[in-house]
């Protein structure tokens, strides 16, 4: 399933980047077609971001990636009570 998302990612931000490049520096095309350039573009950029985003989700939930450090509840807590975040 990692690897689907994986491959969805590449191909997401492909597209964001070839459309994103054709809605701006394209000449001669009609507005319909520079829409549907911007469309895709940004369905690129949501979809990568998401696909991005849940990747490294999984890289944490595996080890692969070490795990950010955020306070649990109870450190966020005290930390609070001493006026320190």
């Amino acid at each position: 399933m990692i690897q689907l998302v994986a491959i969805i990612n590449v191909v997401a931000w492909s597209g964001f980047w070839a459309f994103g490049y054709l809605a701006l520096s394209a000449t001669g095309f009609t507005e319909a077609q520079m829409v549907t350039a911007s469309l895709l573009a940004a369905a690129g950029l949501i979809t990568g971001i998401l696909a991005y985003l849940r990747l490294a989700r999984a890289a944490e939930q595996t080890g692969y990636a070490s795990k950010t450090n955020q306070l649990d509840a109870a450190q966020r807590n005290r930390a609070q009570e001493k006026g320190s975040i």
